[in-house]
C-alpha cells in the first residue's frame, strides 16, 4: 500500500471537522481538527482511568482561554469520553455539531486484513476483537473508545486508523520470522510493524522537504519516543520495519528491550523459576533504558552521562549502538538512501541522539552538522551539511493530523 496523499481539501459548506481518539488502557487522548485548514481547533488528555486520582486536561481553541484542568476519579472510558465532549460543549465545538464529519480512532493491531482506513461497522469491530491475542495490551482499550464513541454519536462515520497499515507493503521475505509455516499461520505469528500512522507522516513530509514526491525517494525513519521504531521505506511504501509481531522487538526503548535472543525467556523460566507473565513485564516494562540505568528520560540520561555516571553512559551507548545497527541494516536493504530521518520526542529534541547515531557513518554519506544540529524548532529541517550525499533531517511527527487526513479523506469519497 503506497500512503495515498490525504490533504486534500474540504468543500465549501460540508462537516470538515474531524475528531481523533487514541483510547489507551488508561487513558485517552483526542485532538479536534478542521480539515478545511488543517487547523487543531481543540485537545486533551484524561489519563490515571479509574484510579482516584484520574486527571483532565483540556486546551480549547487558540486565543480562547487558559488550559482547563479538573481532578477526581472518572471510572471508565465511558466516563471519560462523555468528560471530554462536556469540555468540547464547553468551547461550542459538542460531539452533537453539524460541523462534525467523522470521528478517527487509532487502532494498533488490524492484522493482514486491514490494510488501509476502514469504516467501522459491527463486523470490523468484530475483527479487531479477533485480534486481541496479538494485541492484548493495547486493542482492547481501542476497542472501548470506539464503542463509547459509537454510543455518543451512532449517526456518524466512525472510521479505525490502524499502526500496522503502513507496514502492510513489507514483502513476505521480510515480513516472515523463519518458524514452521503452519505453525505460524495457524496463530497469526508474522512481522507487522507499529508507528505506522508516524512512519507514513513523516516520510512523506520528508520527501516534500527534499523538494520531491514521495515515490521519488527512499527514506530511513526513525520513531524515538518512549516507544521506538525504525522504518525503510521504498518510494513511498513501506519495505523493512524494526518492531514485529508486537511493539517489543527491535531498537532499545524507554522500558522495552527491543531485540534479544529468544532463548532469554526460555533461561528465565528454567534457571529463574519466571512465569511467562512475569517474563512478559520484565521485558516490556522493566528493560530497555530504565532496566539498564533506571531512567527512561533521554533529558535525565544525558544529564547523568554529563556528570560521569558510567551507568548511564553505557545505556546511552547500548541505545546508540543498537539505532546505528538499523541504519547500516537498512542502508542495505535500500540500495540508495536520500535521508535518514529523525522524528518524535527522543528524535525530534535530543541533538547528542541524533549526533552520536550518525558519527562514524561518514563512508556512508552521513554527516551532521553541529550548528544546525543544535536548533530547536517545530518544523520539519535539514541537519546536515549541503556537501553530504545523504541527508539527515528532523521532522516532527503528527499522528493525529495524519489519522485525521485519513478518516476525512475516506468519508469525503
Amino acid at each position: 500500500m503506497t500512503t495515498p496523499n490525504t490533504e486534500g481539501t474540504a468543500a465549501a459548506g460540508s462537516p470538515s471537522r474531524v475528531l481523533v481518539l487514541n483510547s489507551g488502557s488508561s487513558s485517552v487522548k483526542y485532538q479536534l481538527l478542521d480539515m478545511s485548514d488543517r487547523s487543531r481547533l481543540a485537545s486533551g488528555l484524561v489519563e490515571r482511568i479509574g484510579e482516584e486520582t484520574s486527571r483532565l486536561v483540556h486546551t480549547p481553541p487558540p486565543g480562547t482561554g487558559a488550559v482547563r484542568e479538573r481532578e477526581g476519579r472518572i471510572a471508565d472510558h465511558d466516563e471519560a469520553l462523555r468528560a471530554a465532549a462536556e469540555e468540547l460543549a464547553a468551547d461550542g465545538l459538542g460531539l452533537d455539531s453539524p460541523d462534525l464529519a467523522a470521528i478517527g480512532h487509532r487502532v494498533v493491531h488490524g492484522g493482514l486484513r486491514f490494510t488501509e482506513p476502514t469504516v467501522i461497522t459491527d463486523e470490523v469491530l468484530t475483527e479487531i476483537e479477533r485480534l486481541v491475542p496479538v494485541a492484548p495490551l493495547h486493542n482492547p482499550a481501542n476497542i472501548t473508545g470506539i464503542r463509547t464513541a459509537r454510543a455518543l454519536r451512532p449517526d456518524l462515520p466512525q472510521v479505525a486508523v490502524f499502526d500496522t497499515a503502513f507496514h502492510a507493503t513489507m514483502p513476505e521475505y521480510a515480513a516472515r520470522y523463519a518458524i514452521d509455516v503452519e505453525t505460524a499461520d495457524a496463530h497469526r505469528i508474522r512481522r507487522y510493524g507499529f508507528h505506522g500512522t508516524s512512519h507514513a507522516y513523516v516520510s512523506r513530509k520528508a520527501a516534500a522537504l527534499l523538494g520531491k514526491e514521495p515515490a521519488e525517494v527512499n527514506v530511513i525513519v526513525l520513531h524515538l519516543g518512549n516507544g521506538a521504531s525504525a522504518s525503510a521505506v521504498a518510494g513511498g511504501r513501506c519495505v523493512e520495519t524494526s518492531m514485529g509481531l508486537t511493539p517489543l522487538e527491535g531498537l532499545v526503548m524507554g522500558t522495552r528491550s527491543g531485540d534479544i535472543d529468544p532463548a532469554v525467556t526460555f533461561h528465565l523460566k528454567r534457571v529463574a523459576g519466571m512465569s511467562a507473565d512475569e517474563i512478559d513485564v520484565l521485558l516490556n516494562k522493566k528493560s530497555g533504558l530504565v532496566g539498564l540505568c533506571g531512567d527512561n528520560d533521554m533529558r535525565e540520561i544525558r544529564r547523568r552521562v554529563d556528570e560521569g555516571d558510567e551507568r548511564a553512559a553505557l545505556a546511552f551507548d547500548i541505545y546508540i549502538h543498537r539505532l546505528k545497527k538499523y541504519i547500516g541494516a537498512y542502508s542495505a536493504v535500500l540500495g540508495r538512501v536520500d535521508a535518514v530521518v529523525f522524528t518524535a520526542g527522543v528524535g525530534e529534541n535530543s541533538g547528542p541522539v541524533r549526533e552520536a547515531a550518525i558519527a562514524g557513518l561518514e563512508e556512508f554519506g552521513l554527516v551532521v552538522d553541529a550548528d544546525l544540529n543544535a536548533v530547536r524548532s517545530g518544523v520539519p529541517r535539514l541537519i546536515s551539511p549541503d556537501y553530504a550525499r545523504v541527508a539527515v533531517a528532523v521532522v516532527p511527527t503528527d499522528e493525529e493530523l495524519e489519522i485525521a487526513n485519513q478518516t476525512f479523506a475516506l468519508v469525503d469519497n
